[in-house]
């Protein structure tokens, strides 16, 4: 029996292909998906992380809260205290450091990787030589590669990467900022580093020592001291030494294992999205490719009923017949997992380029971990054995002369039980999806895992009653499948009928030829729907109350704009209008909101404000104007005064609400008159937006380059129109977004993949009757048209399925969305609904191509003899 498996495997080689092949895309597919999660994952984790597996120990200042502006930043981390620190037991080096953030541009002028936390600047400090374990002259963690380090305040080093993804040269004048004004500096030096945070595309600026506690510490004076510690040292007992040298009040020892476990909470916050969207995906790919998989082989199995029953003529027992079966599967299922991996592994390499967008993405190495491999076996070997074992042992029970007699009839189905499994799936999947959409608030993790579930419950029963809608769903298709039959003949339209009764004579192959269609149409529908009113909801959002055509912005109420450019962009040529705003804080009622300090004479110009009572002209000195939600929680309207205060270093003060608004994400909770604002602001005097309305309304990139050359084409200043200023705000969502589009279009392909070959199949088990047809005069074109249209008829009828079921799985998730973000409504993106149900016809029609080639070109003669 086993020889005969092996012959088997390899006597059919078009059958085997077909079947290794269907196999290998849903491996591709699953393995691809974990894949290209895990490593954007890590790549976002190493994006936001500091490697602290050679620092046993840091030293850092505490923050003193009565130190004022001028003198915050003086505390004891100097060379004296370093100098003590190497002479403790255990010390095996010392690496004073001095970091902060710093942004600089492109060689073309345009800010180059800004992403928050990935914009390094740090000081380049010599080693000494000795216990400092570095080699004189030289930091050893910042290699030199070319050039020389930065030994001026007129000079910089970067990393090579910034270097190449810039177009900077050695000797180039580079524009960078800090925190304030733009700097020009000349590039001396180019260094490699192993930061995960600027090696997952971010970026590194070295100054030298005095430049560096210039700008982010003071003169003399360093941001860390980093410790590693002799070999047999432990890292508790090395922060107690140091510890005991330090002014306690002043600065603190932190093992690098704690601050390594304090950044890895963090970053599993900041990461979350990045992880769990893509595993979504990676469950639907499992979900799609099981049924790619069980769908063909169950197919090719019903299709060997004759061989099966000749092996029982010839003495076989019924085990024996599954186990020969179910080897075989084993040995298609271990080499499609080979073949389905490496593909998997390269959808994963092509997908961050594919998504990226340039640097969209951060970059970083494939990450192979156990669940792509696992993923990989369990599609390629568990599914495709399973799926050999359910129409092997219906086989092997039928009798060998009942096997010989039906083996050109569909095989007896169970329509009752389907149709009870099916009922009971549909009632539980879209029970649980109408009871979320009538009861959920938010989009808790445990609403979203209900979604989930509701959704797959639902799909699963489309899948398990398919076949029993195949005969009314096909019979409302027929008169357009017959028109376009006439249309494409000319005649009477039969090959149209054909195709028609073809779909009909099967059900149970025709709703397995759909199945994977049916899944992608369902998956793209829901999420084109969620994804499309989410987009909306975040236009609506970020454009609501915004009346400037422009928006220069430092995205932080932490850094400023020079007053001067303010100026420099009022008269800049084709600019009407240019009102400053001063972001800050505003503690009223034991809670924290924002305020925008605004200019009441212009404001009106560049915001679009609807007040419910007062004017935005009555602002003053003591005077606030509070949104309607802020005025509503504080049980507040205008005319009423408030004890508040502005700002961190404000004190409490009264103040009167001279007029509540509606919610305006420009105007943000509340407006001040802008001079009270700026004097209590983080930075006292600055302005962190200029909303700027152009001479007619103008928006063009000679606009943008004049307003960008008013603000001294500062890296830290962004640039925006209104069409920016929406795709900003949706941030990380827009992230998640855009991936999920990305992972669709492998959905799709999938899909086209799928359909293609599970027709392949169900055209190979027609082979005598396709012959009869061709024997009785049907010539090559008709044949090419009827399996064509049978195809579509396929198509249509996958289609529609999918599109209802993803259509209610929107609807009912709307509801989630709706908790989670404020304005979202359901709204159908018809065009991309109609570009899919033209799409899923295209796809039966191309997946036909070659199944109706082959088709047209076997031979009556030989397609009638064939056993």
């Amino acid at each position: 029996m086993l020889r005969t498996a092996l012959r088997n495997v390899l006597a059919h080689k078009a059958r085997l292909a077909m079947t290794v092949l269907a196999v290998c895309l849903g491996v591709a597919f699953v393995c691809g998906t974990l894949v290209f999660a895990d490593s954007t994952a890590a790549a976002h984790r190493a994006a936001a992380s500091r490697n602290f597996a050679d620092t046993a120990v840091a030293v850092t200042a505490r923050a003193d809260p009565t130190a004022g502006p001028a003198d915050r930043r003086e505390d004891v981390l100097t060379d004296a205290l370093a100098r003590t620190l190497a002479q403790l037991p255990g010390v095996a080096a010392v690496r004073p450091s001095v970091d902060g953030a710093a942004v600089l541009n492109a060689a073309d002028g345009s800010p180059l990787r800004v992403r928050p936390g990935a914009n390094l600047a740090a000081a380049y400090v010599p080693a000494t030589g000795g216990k400092d374990g570095g080699t004189a002259g030289r930091d050893a963690r910042y290699p030199l590669v070319e050039g020389r380090a930065p030994a001026g305040g007129d000079e910089i080093a970067v990393d090579v990467g910034t270097a190449a993804a810039g177009r900077l040269h050695l000797g180039d004048r580079v524009t960078l900022a800090t925190d304030g004004p733009a700097m020009t500096k000349r590039l001396v030096g180019l260094v490699t580093t192993a930061d995960t945070r600027v090696t997952a595309r971010g970026t590194l600026v070295l100054f030298d020592r005095a430049t560096a506690q210039d700008l982010f510490a003071a003169p003399g004076h360093y941001t860390a001291i980093d410790l590693s510690a002799v070999p047999g040292t432990a890292q508790p007992e090395l922060a107690r030494r140091v510890a005991e040298v330090l002014p306690a009040e002043r600065a603190e020892a932190v093992t690098g294992a704690a601050l390594a476990v304090q950044q890895a909470a963090y970053v599993g916050v900041l990461t979350r999205g990045y992880e769990k969207t893509p595993m979504v995906f990676a469950g639907v790919a499992l979900f799609i490719g099981s049924f790619l998989v069980v769908n063909t082989f169950t197919m090719l199995v019903t299709r060997r009923s004759r061989e099966i029953a000749l092996l029982r003529a010839i003495g076989a027992s019924r085990r024996q017949v599954v186990r020969t079966v179910l080897t075989e599967a084993l040995l298609v299922g271990l080499a499609a997992s080979a073949a389905g991996f490496a593909l998997g592994l390269g959808v994963a390499t092509v997908l961050p380029a594919v998504l990226g967008g340039g640097d969209t993405l951060p970059h970083g190495p494939l990450v192979i971990g156990p669940r792509p491999v696992a993923a990989a076996l369990g599609v390629g070997v568990g599914v495709t054995v399973l799926a050999a074992w359910l129409p092997s042992r219906r086989a092997a029970r039928v009798a060998p002369v009942e096997a010989l007699r039906t083996v050109q009839q569909p095989p007896a189905g169970r329509a009752g039980l389907r149709a009870g499994a099916g009922l009971a799936l549909l009632l539980a999947g879209a029970g649980l999806l109408v009871a979320l959409a009538a009861t959920a608030e938010d989009a808790s993790e445990a609403n979203l895992r209900n979604a989930l579930l509701g959704s797959g419950l639902l799909v699963v029963a489309l899948v398990v009653l398919a076949p029993l809608l195949v005969a009314p769903a096909v019979c409302a298709i027929g008169r357009p499948t017959d028109a376009l039959g006439r249309r494409l003949t000319g005649g009477t339209g039969i090959t149209g009928h054909l195709a028609r009764q073809n779909a009909l004579r099967d059900p149970r192959r025709t709703a397995a030829t759909a199945a994977t269609l049916l899944v992608s149409t369902a998956l793209v529908t829901g999420l084109a729907v969620v994804g499309h009113s989410t987009g909306q909801a975040l236009d609506r959002r970020a454009a609501a109350g915004l009346g400037a055509d422009y928006v220069i912005g430092t995205g932080s109420t932490t850094a400023g704009i020079d007053p001067d450019a303010v100026r420099r962009v009022a008269g800049a040529g084709g600019v009407r209008t240019a009102s400053a705003v001063t972001d800050s804080t505003l503690f009223l009622g034991g809670g924290v909101r924002e305020v925008s300090g605004v200019d009441p004479a212009t404001v009106g110009e560049v915001m679009r404000l609807h007040f419910l009572g007062g004017s935005v002209q009555d602002l003053g000195p003591g005077r606030i104007a509070l949104s309607e939600t802020v005025a509503r929680e504080n049980g507040l309207r205008t005319g009423s005064r408030v004890e508040a205060r502005i700002g961190p270093g404000g004190e409490p003060a009264p103040y009167t609400v001279v007029g509540v608004y509606q919610d305006n994400p420009t105007a943000r909770d509340a407006l001040g008159a802008g001079d009270e604002v700026r004097r209590h602001a983080f930075r006292p005097g600055s302005v962190q937006r200029i909303l700027v309305r152009t001479e007619g309304g103008e928006v063009s990139a000679a606009v943008e380059g004049r307003l960008r050359a008013a603000v001294g084409g500062n890296p830290l200043l962004t640039v925006r129109d209104r069409a920016a200023v929406v795709r900003a705000a949706a941030g990380t969502v827009g992230d998640l977004l855009t991936l999920v589009n990305g992972l669709l279009v492998i959905g799709v392909v999938i899909a086209v993949l799928g359909v293609a070959n599970t027709l392949a199949v169900s055209v190979a088990e027609r082979t005598r009757e396709i012959g009869a047809l061709r024997a009785l005069g049907m010539d090559r074109a008709g044949v090419r048209r009827m399996i064509r249209l049978e195809a579509v008829t396929v198509a249509a009828f996958g289609t529609g399925l999918g599109l209802a079921g993803g259509l209610f799985c929107a609807w009912a998730v709307g509801a989630l969305a709706n908790g989670a973000m404020a304005g979202y409504a359901l709204e159908l993106p018809w065009g991309r609904l109609a570009l899919t149900c033209l799409l899923a016809l295209l796809v039966g029609a191309l997946a036909a191509a070659v199944p109706a080639h082959r088709a047209a070109a076997l031979s009556p003669l030989e397609a009638v003899a064939e056993v």
